[in-house]
């Protein structure tokens, strides 16, 4: 019974581990995201701190547009942060809850888990901005910034 329960707990471990791996494996380069202003490719050299990181821009017009309000445009600037690998899920946006292996999804660029088939399912139903803003929006429940080594 004892190697029954090991070897089961060893299996969701990789699974765990898996598909932690495969959510980060997903990074783009700054110049390969998307403005969360325009939508279109990124200048590495237009930036703007924020939360915790940098959120990348195509141009000073968007750069601008962004210093003047940051909260419009947060869900995709956290949507960009997650794909550049600046912010990384520690939990499901919803409940914070642990990511269950299966339950993953790509918004945008970025590759998004969930507790639970209903929180990806109710994720799935909605329009791709409708997506956005569910999942990046408040960040607190479902990503932080990695721990430095």
């Amino acid at each position: 019974m004892k190697n029954h329960r090991l070897a089961g707990l060893c299996a969701f471990i990789v699974a765990v581990v898996c598909s932690a791996v495969a959510m980060s494996a997903a990074v783009k380069e700054p110049k390969d995201a998307k403005c969360p202003v325009s939508g279109k490719g990124c200048n590495p050299e237009k930036t703007a701190d924020f939360d915790g990181g940098k959120v990348f821009f195509c141009c000073e017009k968007c750069e601008a547009a962004f210093a003047g309000d940051s909260a419009k445009f947060a869900a995709k600037a956290h949507q960009q942060m997650v794909s550049t690998g600046q912010l990384v899920q520690k939990g499901c946006p919803f409940s914070g809850g642990p990511v269950k292996p299966g339950t993953q999804i790509t918004i945008g660029d970025a590759e998004v888990g969930f507790c639970c088939p209903n929180c990806k399912a109710k994720v799935e139903k909605a329009s791709p901005d409708e997506q956005v803003t569910m999942v990046f929006g408040k960040i607190e429940k479902g990503f932080s910034v990695p721990a430095k080594k």
